[in-house]
């Protein structure tokens, strides 16, 4: 008598066990982070918006005027967030960009006031890209030094940063004096902003457009890749939600920018200046993108590709996952932290330019307190602290979240000290989810 074997069910499909979210989130390869800090800025917004409704009667957050303006103020530390998601993968950290923001921008002050005016002529229309150059080279010169120091004498980053916060503010002030350097000049004004210095209703439709074209080109050559590689594809329906959100998100954001108008006295000095004809409902100019924020989305888009599709970025991954394991595999540990801290130095003055131009002038108060936002927006963006993750698009992400909690504290009418108190604590909240994260994850 021989045995029969019974058959055995067969396992449900680990797929079909899923919840129908899990599911789509897994067909789509949306990172789960990315929605939980989009959901967070939704709650901030409409949180703040109602707020306003209910104490002041009208809410004023959720405006196009107040939204346009949330963009520009984010860009400044936008742009040094990603940078310090490098440094920070690297274990690394960086207290002195809002100090060298701040010295930048006193050294562009001066070269485009008082010296490239003297030898080019006041108004030469150079003086604005010299100036841009001056601050860049600068800021980078500043960053070679502090990665010199870390990487090639030893010093912690903490300490040679913190130092140099202290250092560059004293030579920021030492610079000029004290004294506020302004007017700059006109056209590098506008790098800060303000209604001349954004694209119009036209050219935000043209950036608008190449950007949906762009969105649609990336998911179709991010496919074929994956089939040129045997790579798994993602199902047909979830590449065109991506493509119909990404492509939605942007005609929105056009829409919102072209919904701002210029305040009606500029309206009429450039009605008045154009011998144009200003009829009795008023002339409506939309602002369109501001040319801050069309910086900013150039510099992510690049430090994207930087850190996502180049040796450099690789390199940048492996030294934050096992420092000593990256130097074994031939990777120079020393060169890449020098390279690291340089270009953190470059976007530094990047970034001082934009907020000096938004401001018409250098200040010493510039940057100042800077550096722990551009941190906080880093963190809070998914980077960790213990090194080796972190995202580009989420440092943004997590500057806007800063911003708009700044900016509705100030709607609202609360004080800088509850402000301070409420940045220093989502700060912290954001370490420990951090944290959870990275236990739940293993």
């Amino acid at each position: 008598m021989t045995d029969t074997p019974i058959p055995t069910p067969k396992p449900a499909s680990s797929e079909q066990s899923l919840s129908p979210v899990t599911r789509f989130l897994r067909a789509t390869e949306i990172d789960t982070r990315l929605v939980g800090m989009i959901g967070a800025l939704a709650l901030i917004w409409i949180g703040f918006h109602f707020y306003g409704a209910i104490v002041n009667g009208y809410g004023a957050f959720l405006t196009p005027r107040n939204l346009w303006n949330l963009s520009v103020q984010t860009s400044s530390i936008g742009i040094m967030a990603t940078g310090m998601v490098l440094v920070i993968i690297t274990r690394n950290i960086d207290l002195s960009v809002g100090a060298v923001l701040g010295l930048t921008a006193m050294i562009m002050g001066l070269v485009q006031v008082q010296l490239l005016p003297q030898v080019l002529g006041l108004g030469s229309p150079v003086i604005w890209m010299i100036t841009i150059v001056v601050g860049i080279v600068c800021g980078g010169i500043i960053g070679s030094f502090h990665g010199w120091l870390i990487a090639y004498r030893g010093i912690p980053a903490f300490i040679v940063t913190l130092g140099g916060l202290l250092v560059w503010r004293g030579c920021a002030f030492l610079a000029a004096g004290g004294r506020t350097i302004s007017p700059v000049d006109p056209t590098f004004a506008l790098l800060g902003g303000g209604p001349y210095g954004a694209v119009g209703s036209t050219g935000s439709w043209i950036v608008g457009i190449l950007a949906c074209i762009g969105v649609l080109w990336m998911l179709r050559s991010g496919r074929k890749q994956r089939q040129l590689h045997d790579f798994r594809l993602r199902p047909l329906w979830a590449e065109a939600f991506l493509g119909i959100l990404g492509c939605g998100m942007i005609i929105g954001a056009v829409l919102l920018v072209n919904a701002y108008p210029w305040p009606k006295g500029i309206v009429n000095a450039y009605a008045k200046a154009n011998n144009l004809t200003v009829p009795p409902e008023g002339l409506f100019i939309s602002h369109g993108f501001a040319i801050p924020v069309l910086i900013l989305i150039v510099v992510g888009i690049l430090m994207t590709i930087l850190m996502t599709r180049t040796r450099f970025g690789r390199y940048v991954f492996a030294i934050g996952g096992n420092p000593e394991a990256a130097a074994l595999a031939g990777i120079n540990t020393r060169w890449m932290t020098m390279k690291i801290f340089t270009l953190m130095g470059m976007l530094a003055g990047l970034s001082g330019a934009v907020a000096s131009a938004r401001l018409n002038s250098a200040t010493n108060a510039l940057g100042v307190f800077d550096e722990l936002y551009v941190i906080a927006a880093a963190v809070i963006g998914g980077t960790s602290l213990g090194g080796g993750l972190g995202t580009i698009y989420g440092a943004i992400l997590g500057a806007l979240v800063m911003q708009s909690l700044q900016t509705g504290m100030v709607l609202i009418g609360f004080d800088t000290a509850i402000q301070q108190i409420v940045v220093g604590s989502v700060l912290v909240m954001a370490v420990y989810l951090d944290n959870l994260y990275r236990r739940t994850s293993k």
